[in-house]
């Protein structure tokens, strides 16, 4: 780790920190706090992905969809109008909506090929933004004289990495740039987290292997088609299972850094708040 005790980070001139933790545990919330201070640069990986390397794709399919209305067709083709993505670090749908669900067409879903592409181009995305860290936190200090730097990482990092593999190249290179910090949630808010997501069910990315058995027990459990599937009952089903087959593979990522638990993480209000909790997670560890 970077940081070798809490008095080294205390008293670091420059503070480099990744959170990685299941969406909804205050990663991004924190970010903006701390980029609120003036102090701190946020990276945030789901910004990068839908910008960076995935933005051509998100407008390409929405040129598409307004292709199928000959209104504004015409307008395309004339260059008359033109489709932009408004992604914000607060405000990643254009990004989840190009995801996708799964299932009936008629539905709103995506068949199952064409959900694997757009799970797979994701894939290659999230590895590359992760990869950019190091890069934005040289342009961070060297463009903007930001020595201090949060990167909020997205709730698929476990996804795209290796976390059995102490040579895992992204991990190595991560614990090399930033203290890798896991926000451990408890059963309880596994189960907050499902009941929101039951309200609001959202896209998400898969390990390619997961969708699969995913997708062959949903069938099976319910004894429908592919071309019949729910897309939302889908994504409800793979929710919860997503949950219990990332949190061992954050487990393993934590070993890179270490490990703070979701309540205390909860609690921080103010920069000093997040020092401190990083530091007792230092102490915790050493």
């Amino acid at each position: 780790m970077i940081y070798k005790s809490a008095d080294d980070w205390r008293n670091a001139p420059r503070k480099r920190v990744l959170l990685f933790a299941m969406s909804g545990l205050g990663k991004t919330y924190v970010s903006n706090m701390l980029r609120a201070t003036g102090d701190w640069f946020h990276y945030s990986v789901d910004y990068r992905i839908g910008t960076r390397y995935m933005g051509e794709h998100i407008i390409d399919n929405a040129k598409a969809e307004a292709m199928k209305v000959p209104f504004l067709a015409e307008l395309l083709r004339s260059d008359s109008i033109y489709i932009a993505s408004n992604i914000t670090f607060e405000n990643l749908d254009p990004l989840s909506t190009y995801l996708g669900k799964p299932g009936n067409v008629d539905k709103g879903g995506l068949p199952l090929a064409d959900y694997q592409n757009r799970q797979n181009q994701h894939h290659v995305a999230e590895r590359a933004a992760l990869m950019d860290t190091g890069h934005f936190i040289e342009r961070a200090e060297r463009l903007y004289g930001y020595n201090n730097f949060i990167c909020d990482s997205g709730g698929s990092i476990c996804e795209v990495v290796d976390p059995t593999d102490p040579n895992d190249p992204i991990l190595t290179e991560l614990s090399q740039q930033c203290l890798m910090v896991w926000i451990k949630g408890s059963d309880a808010h596994t189960e907050q987290l499902i009941e929101r997501f039951d309200k609001h069910p959202k896209p998400m990315c898969y390990q390619a292997e997961f969708l699969l058995e995913t997708w062959a027990a949903f069938l099976q459990t319910n004894g429908v088609d592919e071309a019949d599937v729910d897309p939302d009952a889908f994504v409800r089903f793979a929710y919860a299972r997503a949950l219990a087959h990332r949190q061992p593979r954050y487990a393993g990522m934590a070993k890179f850094g270490i490990t703070i638990d979701a309540d205390d993480f909860a609690k921080i209000k103010s920069q000093q708040d997040f020092v401190d909790v990083i530091a007792n997670g230092l102490e915790a560890t050493a």
